[in-house]
């Protein structure tokens, strides 16, 4: 894969500047691209200014002038009133490419892809893992979906921001999204389960984590979000509410498509009582103080 160090600079257009939109901003800022930004809140742009970015008032203004234009939006009706409800269509230059990172359903990014085209205007969508531990080190992983061309021609986006991987037509980036969501969220919940028990039979939850480790337990989950549940600390990385939208959207689609995906729906329950008794806005490791509340443990 090209590195960011020998790329050549492109001017590049990054819509939505939130916890992961800026650190990645910055680097691509950093990577020697020209940069211009937009967000709703004007403020959070400015943040890119001393990176050497450009904001911009209008995301039909930010795009003018771009080679490729990254999405970093809350979701798919957000994406989708970015683009095509808020002029940005009328900005975009033929032959460019938009690269959508944002986590939405995949019908909708098959559906921008197509409309997309209609203008002349390439699409790939692109959602990341890694959280925004990732986007400052640049090690997201990167799940694209469109033509392998247009993969290609996004490889030097990709390449500062971390590893990718093409898995298939428009909408295949999204569908890997949601695999990657279900499999984080159900082993959260199995984690915060297991250590729960363990506590509530007299265990210290901390050797329990220990002494699991390296096992066929072992994961990335437990290490990270299973010693978040050990300190209690649920400051928001990633919030309860993302958690359950992606839980939610990957319903949708094995209902559009005729799959039964029993566990998901369970956990889409466990995550919507985690978020209605006041949990919304913290770390989906969160699910955690559900289920102990659920064991009179808080």
């Amino acid at each position: 894969m090209t590195t960011a160090s020998t790329t050549p600079s492109l001017s590049i257009a990054v819509l939505g500047i939130g916890m992961m939109g800026l650190p990645m901003a910055r680097r691509l800022c950093e990577a020697g691209h020209r940069v211009s930004v937009w967000n709703r809140s004007r403020a959070k742009a400015e943040r890119l200014q001393p990176f050497g970015a450009q904001v911009f008032e209008r995301p039909a203004d930010t795009v003018a002038q771009a080679d490729i234009v990254v999405c970093l939006l809350e979701d798919g009706r957000v994406v989708e009133d970015v683009l095509f409800g808020q002029g940005t269509t009328d900005g975009l230059r033929p032959g460019s490419l938009v690269v959508d990172m944002s986590s939405i359903q995949p019908r909708q990014a098959r559906d921008h892809a197509a409309r997309l085209a209609a203008l002349g205007v390439h699409h790939i969508d692109a959602p990341v893992s890694g959280g925004t531990v990732g986007a400052e080190a640049g090690t997201l992983a990167i799940m694209a979906g469109g033509k392998p061309a247009d993969f290609e021609r996004a490889l030097p986006v990709f390449a500062t921001l971390g590893r990718a991987t093409h898995v298939g037509p428009h909408g295949s980036g999204q569908l890997a999204k949601l695999a990657n969501q279900m499999i984080v969220g159900i082993t959260i919940g199995a984690v915060a389960e297991a250590l729960l028990l363990c506590e509530k039979g007299g265990a210290d939850m901390g050797k329990v984590k220990q002494a699991i480790s390296g096992g066929f337990a072992d994961s990335r989950i437990l290490q990270v979000h299973g010693q978040r549940m050990v300190e209690r600390d649920f400051a928001k990385r990633a919030a309860i509410t993302v958690q359950l939208k992606d839980m939610r959207n990957a319903l949708t689609t094995a209902s559009e498509i005729g799959f039964d995906a029993p566990i998901t729906g369970l956990f889409e329950q466990l995550f919507a009582q985690a978020a209605e008794h006041g949990l919304a806005d913290l770390d989906h490791s969160a699910l955690f103080m559900e289920l102990a509340s659920r064991n009179g443990m808080n």
